[in-house]
C-alpha cells in the first residue's frame, strides 16, 4: 500500500469516529463545505510556496493539500480508488484531446 493509499484508508476509517478523538473526524463532522474551504486554504498555501521557490515548504504544503483534498473527497464519498479510476481512464489520451471532449 502506498503512503497515499494508507492516508486515504485512514481518512475513510475516521469517517465514523468521534470528532473529539481525531482531527480528520472533526473536520468531516463539519461537513463537505468546511472540508472544501480547508482544502482551498491549503492549496493556496502550496501555491504561495511554489511561487516563492521554497522546495521544502512546497513539499510540506503539497502534503497538506493532498490530505485535505482526500478529506474533501471523502466528505462527498469520492474515494482515492474513484480518482485513480478516473486517471486510468484518461491514460494514453492527450490532455488537449481529453479537455476538448469534456
Amino acid at each position: 500500500m502506498t503512503p497515499l493509499q494508507q492516508l486515504a484508508a485512514t481518512i475513510e476509517a475516521r469517517k465514523g469516529a468521534d470528532p473529539a478523538s481525531s482531527w480528520t473526524a472533526k473536520l468531516l463532522s463539519k461537513g463537505p463545505e468546511k472540508c472544501a474551504e480547508k482544502f482551498g486554504e491549503e492549496a493556496v498555501e502550496a501555491i504561495i510556496e511554489a511561487v516563492k521557490g521554497d522546495r521544502d515548504a512546497l513539499t510540506s504544503e503539497a502534503a497538506d493539500a493532498l490530505y485535505h483534498l482526500l478529506v474533501m473527497c471523502a466528505a462527498r464519498d469520492v474515494s482515492l480508488s474513484d480518482i485513480e479510476a478516473e486517471l486510468e481512464s484518461r491514460h494514453g489520451t492527450s490532455g488537449l484531446t481529453e479537455k476538448a471532449n469534456r
